[in-house]
Order: structure tokens, then C-alpha cells, then sequence
């Protein structure tokens, strides 16, 4: 099976043309209509497009919109560079227990709700989140490049910081705990 899936929504030459040279894109090509629509299940496919030339009244993330007729180079190029965005986004995402921090916007969200983080912020949830358990000298050292002889509240202060953001717009305070050992995030 291909590892990418390119779902035709009730264009049925569309979905021919396609399905005719789906071996050169590299894609699986599938056929759905308004009727069997609700029967899909979207979540057990792990890399989809669903492209139609009509609006439709559902809300689907991957949704590609076409103005037929179209030359095909240019539908194939429209198709691939969707995918590539796809790709992009999802490699930009990182789980931090029930909030998701995109890497490329800086940014975390959770419960439609989003919070704009600086640089350093992203780095040392991102550098906390892959170490578990964080001391305040290799935060230093990792995040911010210092010397962890350095004797400096740069740390502390960002932490109070983002825990301050966080407070107030996801009113959660315990994102970020820290105990004697150092800092880990609370999942």
C-alpha cells in the first residue's frame, strides 16, 4: 500500500484519470460519494488527501479544492505540493501531554485555544519534553548556550514567564513543575 492516499470525492472522471496513472504519482487513489462519505473513516488513514470539485458541507483538515477542467500537470503539481505541505505540517508538531507545541508558527495549542511562545520558550518546552527531568544548568547549557558555571536567573525568569502565559490562557499552572533535581513537565 502507498504511503500516501489521494480520496476522489464524487468526481468519478476524476477519479478515473487518476486512478489510471496512480502507479507514476506513487499514491493510492480511492472513490467516495456523497452516500458512502459518512461510512469513511478518516482517522485509521494516516497520510490523505480528499479532492473534489465541488464544495463540500463537511469540514475534512486535508481538503483539496479543484476548478475543472484543469490540465493534469497542473492538478499533479497541485496534488503533490498539498502533500508536501501535509508532511511539513505534521513534522512541525510536537505532543506535550494534552497540548500541541508547532514548531514552525511557535506556538501551543490545546482545547482551541493557542498560545504565541518566543524562541527560547518553544526550545525549552521541546528540550524539557525530550529529557524527562532537566536541570537548571543543562537548560543553561542547552537552551540558552551559557557556561553552567555562569551564575544567572535567565532560566528561572523564562520559566516564571511561560508559566505566567500558560496560567492565563490554558489556566493550567502546573504544565511546567520543578522540584531539587530540576524541571519536567507534568503530562
Amino acid at each position: 500500500m502507498s504511503f500516501k492516499t489521494l480520496l476522489i470525492y464524487n468526481s468519478p472522471k476524476l477519479f478515473e484519470i487518476l486512478d489510471e496513472i496512480k502507479r507514476k504519482l506513487n499514491i493510492e487513489v480511492l472513490y467516495i460519494d456523497k452516500k458512502n462519505y459518512d461510512k469513511e473513516k478518516f482517522d485509521k488513514i494516516e497520510n490523505y488527501l480528499l479532492i473534489s470539485n465541488q464544495t463540500i458541507d463537511i469540514i475534512v483538515d486535508n481538503f483539496l479544492l479543484i476548478d475543472t477542467p484543469k490540465k493534469i500537470s497542473n492538478l499533479i503539481e497541485q496534488i503533490n505540493l498539498n502533500f508536501l505541505k501535509l508532511k511539513f505540517d505534521k513534522q512541525s508538531n510536537v505532543k506535550i501531554g494534552k497540548y500541541i507545541l508547532n514548531l514552525n508558527a511557535r506556538s501551543i495549542h490545546h482545547g482551541g485555544k493557542s498560545l504565541d511562545l518566543t524562541e527560547k520558550e518553544s526550545n525549552m518546552l521541546v528540550y524539557i519534553n525530550t529529557h524527562k527531568k532537566v536541570s537548571l544548568k543543562k537548560l543553561q547549557e542547552n537552551v540558552w548556550g551559557y557556561s553552567s558555571n555562569l551564575e544567572t536567573h535567565t532560566v528561572e525568569t523564562h520559566v516564571y514567564r511561560l508559566r505566567k502565559k500558560i496560567l492565563e490562557t490554558f489556566n493550567n499552572d502546573s504544565l511546567i513543575k520543578s522540584d531539587k533535581d530540576g524541571y519536567f513537565l507534568d503530562k
